[in-house]
């Protein structure tokens, strides 16, 4: 990876906003050492295990748990019945049953839980649960649900006039495959029953109070008789936003009166989390001869599987940057998530504007083919600017440096050219030696795009946040998940920031303080870090004046500097650690400004604020094997202001490396609803030696609604990274590329 000049690399302990600080759990990761809920044990332990069905769509005719009971070392084998509460959960709309009774809708479909005092004694006791089995043929087509009317979400949008068209007109037809967040821990947690009949649960997940929400429901307990802990997270990227073992976890620590614990092998955890839709897009495209966009029509169909999880917001997502990061001033834009019988698929790192974003930029391609323009020419013909609207209706918000993304994408240096003498690793096939260089040609393509931050439609998006001042040691409580994000350090540099002191502490994260939301929708920097220098700021005016007080002067001649209170005058001089003797806190609820959901014709002001990317992308095509070589991905990234440049520089690396496997080789492979593919063995992600050079700039513009100015930058990385990717391929080969990822059928 290589930084373009600008972005700081130089890493402080004890960092500022703006300085790059170093994870003070990254040690610990790199040597095996951090603590993940995979980790986890409690004295007199028992085992869980899950009951799942084979078949994609089955009816259930009883289920025998006798023979699993009468097994040695077993202590419970719970079925639908045995849920003390509300039988569903889900997080839009509780539509999944904790435990399957009647039917099943897709493979992999809990049906029952045991618990053992050995994970092998409770994988054989789920083995002998006799379930009454009648298959049924399942409905994997989503074109055929739209059809037939089951659909999670219909979403249009009119804009302008929808009938209009200019002169130069393009259309195409184009598929997305189901991704998988392949996360490197599965799902893990332990549950202790509780004293008062409640119950404590540790685990890893994206979002402690919805959680705790959905679990108290379903055992049919208050909410404060649930408590959740945050457990080490060995990656999220939406899997762990939804729930997968929780209800099952504290269902076996009530029954059975002992801690429990569940983990997940890499074959169950594909089939016990969401995953990306796959989508199906026709798009049309018309502008006039200059090359200015005239309208955009698209419709999208999202198969969003069994049950519903977050395929409403992904469709409104989808659906509403239909017509990405350009003036458009006449849309028709229509949106479709369906219910089949395929695996739930929800959230996943970029929700909804990976497939939008894909659809799009072919057609830009295409157009600018069309209009006989360059496509950079084409894109900043049509970039939006600062206040344009939108086709909902409503305008941009903040900065929308989109012509600045662009530009300076342009500007980072590209890769030398190939050389017949390049080391065999450096092309197509790779240790292979499969590439004849004769037959090798490079291509590159280009892609910008669109995403919204923080939650949607209506939603009243918060977080809360605590800081406690004492002895000159600051301690931020907050429940915001950290998945890898790196709130772990933006928390601390925005409270040594604000209130002049070195030693920051963030406390675990638990239910015992309010919700800071889920860690989804590049929101937690903007919104938990927003609580968090909301709360400091109050700290420092109570520290401030306490010292003001203490010696008769005005508050507002008094300042923070390096550890100390000081006047302007200089005749205050007290250390921080003096004046918080006695310990000052406060507590602060940021809200995000109101959004509100679509009417009728697709028009509202749905999202809270933008953020925007620029990616050029370099490849290698071997002609005959249709084998593809990543070379370069260049990014420029609007990220508002950089509160920790390491930290975001590592982020859209990250993204960039999921992009990258998305576009070639990254694919849940489903058959008639069944997963043919559920291991690292068959279902590729991209090592070290797939990855390409990444060179980064950052576009810095300060955003008003965020902590000094910061926007989110976790998703954009993953979204244009994938249609530049996929356009480099088609200038390389010459072929359409129509559908990621791409397979070697489709280049040769």
């Amino acid at each position: 990876m290589s930084v373009a000049p600008g972005v700081e690399q130089r890493v402080r302990t004890g960092a500022l906003v703006g300085e790059s600080a170093a994870r003070p759990d990254g040690v610990a990761k790199v040597q095996g050492s951090f603590g993940y809920s995979s980790d986890l044990w409690a004295e007199g332990m028992l085992w869980g295990h899950t009951v799942r069905s084979p078949f994609p769509s089955a009816g259930i005719d009883g289920v025998d748990i006798s023979a699993a009971l009468a097994l040695p070392g077993v202590h419970a084998v719970l079925v639908a019945d045995d849920v003390p509460g509300c039988p569903t959960f889900g997080l839009d709309d509780p539509d999944q049953p904790v435990l399957a009774t009647g039917a099943v809708r897709y493979q992999g479909e809990a049906v029952a839980v045991v618990a053992a005092d050995h994970p092998e004694t409770a994988r054989r006791a789920a083995a002998a649960v006799v379930v009454g089995w009648v298959p049924a043929e399942p409905q994997c087509d989503p074109e055929a649900a739209v059809r037939r009317g089951d659909v999670f979400r219909h979403v249009r949008v009119e804009h302008g006039d929808p009938g209009a068209r200019g002169p130069v007109v393009v259309e195409g037809n184009y598929e997305l495959g189901m991704q998988d967040q392949a996360p490197l821990g599965t799902e893990s947690g332990l549950a202790l029953p509780g004293d008062d009949g409640g119950v404590e649960l540790y685990v890893s997940t994206q979002f402690l109070h919805v959680d705790r929400s959905q679990v108290a429901a379903c055992l049919g307990l208050a909410e404060e008789k649930v408590r959740i802990n945050l457990a080490g997270v060995g990656g999220a990227f939406g899997a762990r936003e939804d729930l997968s073992l929780q209800v099952h976890l504290c269902m076996l620590a009530l029954h059975t009166g002992r801690p429990v614990k569940m983990q997940y092998d890499r074959a169950e955890s594909f089939l016990g989390h969401v995953h990306r839709h796959p989508a199906r897009i026709w798009m049309r495209h018309s502008a006039d001869r200059d090359g200015r966009l005239v309208s955009v029509e698209a419709r999208i169909v999202l198969d969003g599987g069994a049950y519903a999880s977050t395929s409403g917001p992904v469709c409104v997502n989808a659906t509403t940057m239909a017509a990405g990061p350009y003036r458009v001033p006449n849309a028709l834009l229509e949106g479709w998530s369906t219910r089949t019988n395929n695996p739930p698929c929800g959230a996943m790192r970029g929700f909804g504007a990976v497939q939008a974003c894909f659809g799009y930029e072919a057609q830009m391609d295409r157009l600018a083919e069309a209009l006989g323009m360059g496509p950079v020419e084409l894109r900043l013909l049509n970039a939006l600017r600062e206040g344009d609207t939108l086709p909902t209706g409503s305008g941009t918000t903040g900065p929308t440096p989109v012509e600045a993304c662009i530009r300076r994408c342009t500007e980072l240096p590209l890769p030398p050219p190939a050389d017949a003498l390049d080391p065999a690793m450096s092309r197509p096939g790779g240790a292979g030696l499969t590439a004849d260089p004769g037959r090798v040609r490079r291509g590159v393509g280009f892609a910008v795009c669109i995403k919204n931050l923080m939650f949607s439609a209506g939603h009243d998006d918060y977080a809360v946040a605590r800081v406690r001042l004492h002895d000159g040691v600051a301690t931020v409580t907050s429940a915001c998940a950290e998945v890898g994000q790196g709130f772990v350090t933006v928390a601390q540099q925005i409270t040594r920031t604000v209130l002049g002191v070195d030693d920051v502490v963030l406390a675990p994260a638990d239910t015992q303080i309010g919700s800071a939301g889920s860690t989804s929708a590049s929101r937690q920097t903007m919104m938990s870090g927003g609580a968090v220098e909301g709360a400091a700021r109050r700290v420092r005016r109570q520290v401030i004046e306490r010292v003001a007080a203490e010696r008769g002067v005005d508050a507002a001649v008094l300042d923070t500097r390096d550890g100390r209170i000081v006047s302007l005058d200089g005749s205050v001089d007290v250390a921080i650690a003096q004046a918080s003797a006695l310990p000052l806190e406060a507590e602060f609820t940021l809200h995000h400004r109101p959004t509100a959901d679509l009417d009728e014709r697709g028009q509202g002001d749905v999202h809270v604020d933008f953020a925007y990317a620029a990616h050029r992308a370099v490849v290698d095509v071997d002609l005959d094997l249709g084998l593809v070589k990543v070379v370069q991905v260049a990014t420029a990234q609007d990220v508002g202001r950089a509160l920790n440049p390491l930290q975001v520089v590592g982020q859209i690396e990250g993204g960039i490396a999921q992009g990258v496997g998305f576009a070639v080789m990254e694919e849940v492979i489903v058959d008639n609803g069944r997963v043919r593919n559920a291991s690292f063995t068959d279902y590729l992600l991209p090592t070290t030696l797939d990855m390409p050079d990444v060179v980064v700039a950052l576009i810095e513009e300060a955003d008003p609604q965020g902590p000094f100015g910061a926007k989110g930058v976790g998703e954009p990385p993953v979204i244009s990274s994938v249609a530049a990717v996929a356009a480099a391929i088609r200038a390389a080969s010459g072929r359409p590329v129509t559908r990621v990822p791409v397979r070697p059928q489709d280049v040769v």
